[in-house]
């Protein structure tokens, strides 16, 4: 069954617990910290696989969850990493996380970390010092991130055959290659896209069969505008038309429009006409409906009179659909548009690390910040060490200042990111 959208829930391991441990052995008296740091855990990664060509399996496994990291031990053992979950997934993979695209997976083993395993906590060990002989803190694990994400699939190929129904796509699909989609002679045979690849002069083309598109596919109307997006990534574009059409020149504008609705990049890709079934007919009125068609295409536009059956034009077709697949392609090459003379300014990777922002409501402030809701992330609040240690980072980045400087008395809730549920009551940590 082919699926092209669909949503699943990650969720990337936890990090370890650090520990609190000291050293016990005989005939050591008074042995330092030496409780290890936990593992760190495992990330979600997708990875395009040539064997997958649909998104059917994330029908029957819409949770994925990759391994926690394990705690630490003593003797500054750190835990085991979680092993990263890799998840295959077909060439066009489109990531979205609410809305926005995260991932564009298109080339043959290409990776991308969907969601990350959080760090491991330190253990007691790590905060030895020589003010701090027998630290009793530990971290605990970082929550591993975790997200709803829409799929989508848009496929890859060189050529997308677009054309009303029972244009003749799947018929000549299945003639110029190894796919077998089912044809018939009533409209919306095809009711998903089937790749084939058509071999032509020591060389390949891989070929896209949409299902047919009707006059208003672009605003949802028959199947169009759930497979529009499958031609967006074509190289160049194989129209075909019915020869025996009334009107082969309206049945042309009529497909175009669509196109251009669905996306302005459609209407300008390089676009190949095919009157189709031509078999039987005599040479002037083939040569009568080029010319309809001709009036009505963009200047250069070539035109073919072929037959799926008959094999008559069809070799013809596919070199010149070869040599525009290749120019496409080149002409998409990446420039390098470094400019020297214009240099980007950016904060550091530190100073955005580092920032962080206060906002008072009556009696509760939310602090929020990449790093400081780190920090209370890996932070044990059931331990009083570990509070008081996210109290003195909080002083030491001026966080506390600017409390007060607001106003917070005694008894005030923080709360520290606006998501975590991470709350102190202010002269009470």
């Amino acid at each position: 069954m082919f699926v092209d959208k669909a949503t699943v829930k990650v969720k990337a391991g936890n990090g370890g617990n650090g520990v609190v441990s000291f050293r016990h052995e005989k005939y050591i008296d008074k042995g330092g910290p030496d409780g290890g740091d936990g593992g760190r855990g495992g990330s979600v990664i997708f990875v395009v696989s040539q064997n997958e060509n649909t998104l059917a399996s994330f029908r029957l496994r819409q949770e994925l969850a990759a391994e926690n990291g394990t705690p630490g031990f003593h003797r500054q053992q750190r835990g085991k990493n979680g092993n990263d979950l890799l998840v295959k997934v077909p060439a066009g993979t489109q990531v979205f996380d609410d809305q926005e695209l995260i991932a564009d997976l298109t080339a043959e083993g290409q990776q991308a970390i969907i969601a990350r395993g959080g760090d491991g906590g330190f253990g007691n060990a790590h905060f030895k010092s020589s003010t701090r002989q027998s630290p009793q803190v530990a971290e605990v694990g970082e929550k591993g991130e975790e997200k709803l994400l829409t799929l989508e699939l848009k496929l890859l190929a060189d050529v997308g055959l677009v054309g009303f129904p029972n244009a003749g796509k799947s018929t000549f699909l299945s003639v110029v290659s190894n796919a077998k989609p089912e044809i018939a002679d009533y409209p919306f045979t095809t009711l998903s896209p089937i790749l084939g690849v058509a071999d032509i002069d020591n060389s390949s083309l891989l070929i896209a069969d949409i299902p047919g598109l009707i006059e208003g596919a672009s605003q949802g109307k028959g199947l169009g505008d759930e497979f529009l997006r499958h031609v967006e990534r074509t190289a160049v574009l194989l129209h075909l038309i019915d020869i025996y059409d009334d009107d082969v020149a309206k049945s042309f504008k009529t497909i175009n429009a669509e196109l251009a609705a669905h996306s302005k990049s459609l209407a300008s890709r390089p676009q190949i006409v095919a009157l189709t079934k031509v078999e039987g007919l005599p040479q002037d009125a083939i040569e009568q409906k080029i010319a309809e068609i001709k009036k009505t295409a963009p200047a250069k536009t070539e035109v073919f009179a072929i037959s799926s059956q008959a094999q008559i034009g069809v070799t013809e077709l596919l070199r010149v659909l070869k040599k525009a697949a290749v120019d496409q392609r080149l002409s998409f090459a990446p420039e390098d548009t470094t400019n020297e003379d214009q240099p980007i300014i950016t904060l550091t990777a530190e100073k955005q690390a580092m920032a962080w922002r206060v906002q008072k409501n009556d009696h509760t402030f939310t602090v929020t910040g990449s790093k400081i809701e780190k920090f209370a992330g890996r932070t044990n609040f059931d331990s009083e060490p570990g509070r008081r240690r996210l109290r003195d980072i909080m002083s030491k980045m001026g966080i506390t200042h600017e409390l007060e400087r607001q106003g917070v008395q005694a008894g005030d809730v923080i709360v520290i990111g606006r998501h975590s549920g991470q709350k102190m009551i202010y002269g009470q940590y």
